[in-house]
Protein backbone atom coordinates (compact mmCIF):
# COMPACT_ATOMS: atom_id res chain seq x y z
CA UNK A 1 0.00 0.00 0.00
CA UNK A 2 2.67 2.08 1.04
CA UNK A 3 4.19 1.97 -2.87
CA UNK A 4 0.96 2.32 -4.21
CA UNK A 5 0.64 5.63 -2.61
CA UNK A 6 3.89 7.09 -3.35
CA UNK A 7 3.09 6.21 -7.15
CA UNK A 8 -0.25 7.82 -6.36
CA UNK A 9 1.37 11.23 -4.95
CA UNK A 10 3.76 11.31 -7.74
CA UNK A 11 1.00 11.13 -10.03
CA UNK A 12 -0.96 13.99 -8.55
CA UNK A 13 2.51 15.67 -8.25
CA UNK A 14 3.66 15.59 -11.81
CA UNK A 15 0.07 16.63 -13.08
CA UNK A 16 -0.18 19.36 -10.32
CA UNK A 17 3.59 20.60 -11.83
CA UNK A 18 1.91 20.20 -15.12
CA UNK A 19 -0.82 22.62 -14.27
CA UNK A 20 1.05 25.09 -11.97
CA UNK A 21 3.66 26.65 -14.61
CA UNK A 22 2.32 30.32 -14.08
CA UNK A 23 0.82 31.08 -18.30
CA UNK A 24 2.70 34.20 -17.78
CA UNK A 25 5.68 32.04 -17.95
CA UNK A 26 5.02 30.26 -21.50
CA UNK A 27 5.87 31.26 -25.11
CA UNK A 28 2.62 29.65 -26.66
CA UNK A 29 3.47 29.10 -30.24
CA UNK A 30 2.80 32.10 -32.55
CA UNK A 31 -0.86 31.62 -34.45
CA UNK A 32 -1.47 31.60 -38.19
CA UNK A 33 -3.57 34.12 -39.74
CA UNK A 34 -6.96 33.09 -41.32
CA UNK A 35 -7.56 32.98 -45.25
CA UNK A 36 -7.37 36.64 -45.96
CA UNK A 37 -10.43 39.12 -47.71
CA UNK A 38 -7.10 40.27 -50.06
CA UNK A 39 -3.25 40.88 -49.07
CA UNK A 40 -0.32 41.76 -51.07
CA UNK A 41 2.25 44.48 -51.14
CA UNK A 42 2.13 47.76 -50.91
CA UNK A 43 4.89 50.20 -52.15
CA UNK A 44 5.13 52.47 -49.46
CA UNK A 45 7.84 55.18 -48.92
CA UNK A 46 10.13 53.45 -50.93
CA UNK A 47 9.66 49.88 -49.66
CA UNK A 48 7.19 47.34 -49.96
CA UNK A 49 5.04 47.11 -46.66
CA UNK A 50 2.84 43.25 -46.71
CA UNK A 51 -0.60 43.48 -45.77
CA UNK A 52 -3.73 41.86 -45.07
CA UNK A 53 -7.28 42.17 -44.68
CA UNK A 54 -10.22 40.11 -42.98
CA UNK A 55 -13.88 40.68 -42.02
CA UNK A 56 -16.07 43.84 -42.89
CA UNK A 57 -17.10 46.52 -41.18
CA UNK A 58 -15.57 49.41 -39.61
CA UNK A 59 -11.69 49.33 -39.83
CA UNK A 60 -9.31 48.21 -37.41
CA UNK A 61 -5.45 48.31 -37.70
CA UNK A 62 -3.35 45.59 -35.67
CA UNK A 63 0.43 46.50 -35.59
CA UNK A 64 3.18 43.95 -33.96
CA UNK A 65 5.80 44.16 -31.65
CA UNK A 66 9.43 44.60 -32.54
CA UNK A 67 11.07 41.77 -34.42
CA UNK A 68 7.69 39.88 -34.52
CA UNK A 69 5.31 39.69 -37.66
CA UNK A 70 1.78 39.60 -38.25
CA UNK A 71 1.01 36.23 -37.31
CA UNK A 72 1.39 37.11 -34.07
CA UNK A 73 -2.22 38.52 -34.21
CA UNK A 74 -3.89 34.96 -35.63
CA UNK A 75 -6.57 34.42 -32.46
CA UNK A 76 -7.32 38.36 -32.39
CA UNK A 77 -8.15 38.36 -35.89
CA UNK A 78 -10.01 35.78 -35.80
CA UNK A 79 -12.22 37.10 -32.84
CA UNK A 80 -12.49 40.86 -34.62
CA UNK A 81 -13.10 39.55 -38.51
CA UNK A 82 -16.82 38.86 -37.43
CA UNK A 83 -17.46 42.53 -36.72
CA UNK A 84 -14.86 44.36 -38.33
CA UNK A 85 -12.76 45.23 -41.61
CA UNK A 86 -9.61 44.15 -39.36
CA UNK A 87 -6.04 45.14 -41.29
CA UNK A 88 -2.64 43.92 -40.24
CA UNK A 89 0.69 44.49 -42.13
CA UNK A 90 4.13 43.65 -41.31
CA UNK A 91 6.77 46.47 -40.45
CA UNK A 92 9.42 48.04 -42.30
CA UNK A 93 11.98 45.10 -42.27
CA UNK A 94 9.97 43.09 -40.06
CA UNK A 95 8.11 39.82 -41.54
CA UNK A 96 7.45 39.72 -45.41
CA UNK A 97 8.03 43.41 -45.72
CA UNK A 98 10.85 44.44 -46.78
CA UNK A 99 13.22 48.20 -46.00
CA UNK A 100 15.90 50.30 -47.04
CA UNK A 101 18.94 52.32 -45.52
CA UNK A 102 17.15 54.37 -43.32
CA UNK A 103 17.51 53.91 -39.51
CA UNK A 104 14.55 52.39 -38.00
CA UNK A 105 12.12 55.09 -35.92
CA UNK A 106 8.85 55.42 -34.73
CA UNK A 107 8.29 58.36 -36.43
CA UNK A 108 9.13 56.70 -40.03
CA UNK A 109 7.11 53.28 -38.97
CA UNK A 110 3.97 55.72 -38.30
CA UNK A 111 4.63 57.37 -42.34
CA UNK A 112 4.40 53.49 -43.24
CA UNK A 113 1.23 52.97 -41.66
CA UNK A 114 -0.30 56.63 -42.67
CA UNK A 115 0.85 55.77 -45.86
CA UNK A 116 -0.92 52.00 -45.76
CA UNK A 117 -4.06 53.56 -45.09
CA UNK A 118 -4.10 55.75 -48.41
CA UNK A 119 -3.01 52.96 -50.06
CA UNK A 120 -6.05 50.96 -48.53
CA UNK A 121 -7.90 53.87 -48.68
CA UNK A 122 -8.88 54.24 -44.78
CA UNK A 123 -9.34 57.91 -43.86
CA UNK A 124 -9.69 56.90 -39.87
CA UNK A 125 -9.49 53.77 -38.15
CA UNK A 126 -9.19 52.34 -35.20
CA UNK A 127 -5.56 51.40 -33.89
CA UNK A 128 -4.74 47.96 -31.72
CA UNK A 129 -0.68 48.14 -31.05
CA UNK A 130 1.25 45.54 -29.34
CA UNK A 131 4.89 47.14 -27.69
CA UNK A 132 6.41 48.78 -30.90
CA UNK A 133 3.08 48.78 -32.62
CA UNK A 134 1.66 50.60 -29.68
CA UNK A 135 4.50 53.20 -29.77
CA UNK A 136 3.60 53.78 -33.40
CA UNK A 137 -0.17 54.27 -32.54
CA UNK A 138 0.51 57.04 -29.79
CA UNK A 139 2.89 58.93 -32.42
CA UNK A 140 0.29 58.89 -34.80
CA UNK A 141 -2.10 59.72 -31.90
CA UNK A 142 -0.02 62.62 -31.48
CA UNK A 143 0.95 64.07 -35.17
CA UNK A 144 -1.86 62.89 -36.97
CA UNK A 145 -5.02 62.51 -34.65
CA UNK A 146 -7.47 63.02 -37.63
CA UNK A 147 -6.05 59.37 -38.68
CA UNK A 148 -7.27 57.38 -35.15
CA UNK A 149 -10.58 57.12 -34.30
CA UNK A 150 -9.19 55.33 -31.00
CA UNK A 151 -5.99 53.56 -29.82
CA UNK A 152 -5.78 50.38 -27.51
CA UNK A 153 -2.01 50.88 -26.50
CA UNK A 154 -0.50 47.40 -25.09
CA UNK A 155 2.84 47.25 -23.20
CA UNK A 156 3.76 50.77 -24.57
CA UNK A 157 6.85 52.72 -23.17
CA UNK A 158 7.25 56.25 -23.26
CA UNK A 159 11.19 56.48 -22.97
CA UNK A 160 13.93 53.96 -23.30
CA UNK A 161 14.48 54.23 -19.23
CA UNK A 162 11.09 52.36 -19.46
CA UNK A 163 12.21 49.20 -20.50
CA UNK A 164 13.65 46.28 -18.06
CA UNK A 165 16.66 44.31 -18.83
CA UNK A 166 15.38 41.71 -20.63
CA UNK A 167 18.74 39.33 -21.09
CA UNK A 168 17.80 36.78 -17.82
CA UNK A 169 14.16 36.45 -18.81
CA UNK A 170 13.40 33.12 -20.33
CA UNK A 171 10.54 33.72 -22.69
CA UNK A 172 12.02 36.95 -23.84
CA UNK A 173 14.57 34.91 -24.60
CA UNK A 174 12.57 32.26 -26.18
CA UNK A 175 11.17 35.02 -28.57
CA UNK A 176 14.16 36.59 -29.48
CA UNK A 177 15.15 32.72 -31.02
CA UNK A 178 11.77 32.18 -32.32
CA UNK A 179 12.25 35.50 -34.20
CA UNK A 180 15.07 34.54 -36.13
CA UNK A 181 13.60 32.07 -37.80
CA UNK A 182 10.43 33.46 -37.88
CA UNK A 183 12.59 35.95 -40.05
CA UNK A 184 14.63 33.78 -41.89
CA UNK A 185 11.18 31.93 -43.50
CA UNK A 186 9.49 35.40 -44.04
CA UNK A 187 12.06 38.10 -44.82
CA UNK A 188 13.28 39.12 -48.24
CA UNK A 189 16.70 39.06 -46.97
CA UNK A 190 16.33 35.87 -44.80
CA UNK A 191 20.54 36.44 -43.63
CA UNK A 192 20.27 39.84 -42.37
CA UNK A 193 18.70 38.97 -39.08
CA UNK A 194 21.89 39.53 -36.77
CA UNK A 195 22.41 43.46 -38.94
CA UNK A 196 18.18 44.04 -38.31
CA UNK A 197 18.31 42.99 -34.77
CA UNK A 198 21.22 45.42 -34.11
CA UNK A 199 19.18 48.32 -35.89
CA UNK A 200 16.44 47.56 -34.05
CA UNK A 201 18.05 47.15 -30.61
CA UNK A 202 19.64 50.63 -31.46
CA UNK A 203 15.92 52.09 -31.98
CA UNK A 204 15.25 51.12 -28.67
CA UNK A 205 17.99 52.51 -26.66
CA UNK A 206 17.12 55.64 -28.30
CA UNK A 207 13.82 56.24 -28.59
CA UNK A 208 10.63 57.51 -27.53
CA UNK A 209 11.50 60.47 -25.73
CA UNK A 210 8.02 61.42 -24.69
CA UNK A 211 7.36 64.15 -21.65
CA UNK A 212 4.48 64.56 -19.41
CA UNK A 213 3.41 67.72 -21.94
CA UNK A 214 3.65 65.46 -25.21
CA UNK A 215 1.46 62.97 -24.01
CA UNK A 216 -0.71 65.76 -22.89
CA UNK A 217 -1.46 66.50 -26.34
CA UNK A 218 -3.82 63.02 -27.27
CA UNK A 219 -6.93 63.81 -27.71
CA UNK A 220 -7.91 60.29 -29.60
CA UNK A 221 -9.80 58.15 -26.69
CA UNK A 222 -7.17 55.66 -25.72
CA UNK A 223 -6.57 53.37 -23.12
CA UNK A 224 -3.25 52.53 -22.08
CA UNK A 225 -3.04 48.68 -21.49
CA UNK A 226 0.04 46.35 -19.62
CA UNK A 227 0.29 43.05 -18.49
CA UNK A 228 1.00 42.56 -14.81
CA UNK A 229 4.05 40.16 -15.36
CA UNK A 230 5.30 42.56 -18.04
CA UNK A 231 8.89 41.15 -18.79
CA UNK A 232 10.06 44.44 -20.68
CA UNK A 233 8.24 47.40 -19.47
CA UNK A 234 8.21 48.71 -16.11
CA UNK A 235 5.03 49.50 -14.26
CA UNK A 236 5.53 53.28 -13.13
CA UNK A 237 5.87 54.17 -17.10
CA UNK A 238 2.69 52.76 -17.89
CA UNK A 239 0.79 54.31 -15.23
CA UNK A 240 2.79 57.73 -15.77
CA UNK A 241 1.49 57.59 -19.52
CA UNK A 242 -1.91 56.65 -18.56
CA UNK A 243 -1.81 59.77 -15.94
CA UNK A 244 -0.52 62.20 -18.46
CA UNK A 245 -2.96 61.31 -21.76
CA UNK A 246 -5.73 63.16 -21.16
CA UNK A 247 -9.41 60.96 -20.03
CA UNK A 248 -7.57 57.80 -20.87
CA UNK A 249 -8.05 54.07 -19.67
CA UNK A 250 -5.26 52.37 -17.85
CA UNK A 251 -6.19 48.31 -17.78
CA UNK A 252 -3.66 45.96 -15.94
CA UNK A 253 -4.35 42.55 -17.58
CA UNK A 254 -3.85 39.48 -14.83
CA UNK A 255 -1.36 36.84 -14.69
CA UNK A 256 -0.21 37.45 -17.95
CA UNK A 257 3.34 39.08 -19.47
CA UNK A 258 4.82 40.95 -22.59
CA UNK A 259 2.79 38.14 -24.89
CA UNK A 260 -0.71 37.77 -23.19
CA UNK A 261 -2.69 37.74 -26.13
CA UNK A 262 -0.65 34.53 -26.81
CA UNK A 263 -0.91 33.27 -23.12
CA UNK A 264 -4.51 33.86 -22.39
CA UNK A 265 -6.66 35.13 -25.70
CA UNK A 266 -10.16 35.29 -24.36
CA UNK A 267 -8.85 37.77 -22.05
CA UNK A 268 -7.13 39.54 -24.35
CA UNK A 269 -9.45 39.78 -27.02
CA UNK A 270 -12.31 40.21 -24.84
CA UNK A 271 -10.57 43.23 -23.40
CA UNK A 272 -9.79 44.76 -27.51
CA UNK A 273 -13.51 43.89 -28.13
CA UNK A 274 -15.13 45.49 -25.03
CA UNK A 275 -12.48 48.74 -26.17
CA UNK A 276 -14.01 48.72 -29.71
CA UNK A 277 -17.59 48.50 -28.37
CA UNK A 278 -17.99 50.23 -25.87
CA UNK A 279 -15.71 52.98 -26.08
CA UNK A 280 -16.75 55.92 -27.92
CA UNK A 281 -14.35 56.89 -30.47
CA UNK A 282 -13.45 60.37 -32.48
Amino acid sequence: MRGLAIVVCLLLFGATGARAEPQWLTLPPTPTLPAAVKSGYAPVNGIKIWYAEFGHGAPVVLLHGGLANANYWGLLVRALAPHYRVIVMDSRGHGRSSRDGRPFGYDLMAADVLALMDYLKVEKTALIGWSDGAIIGLDIAMHHPDRLTKLFAFAANSDPSAVKNVDKSPVFTAFIARARKEYEQLSPTPKEYDAFLQQIEKMWATQPHWAAAELHTIKVPTWIVDADHDEAIKRDNTLFMADNIPDSGLLIQPQVSHFSFLQDPAQFDGDVLHFLQHVPGK
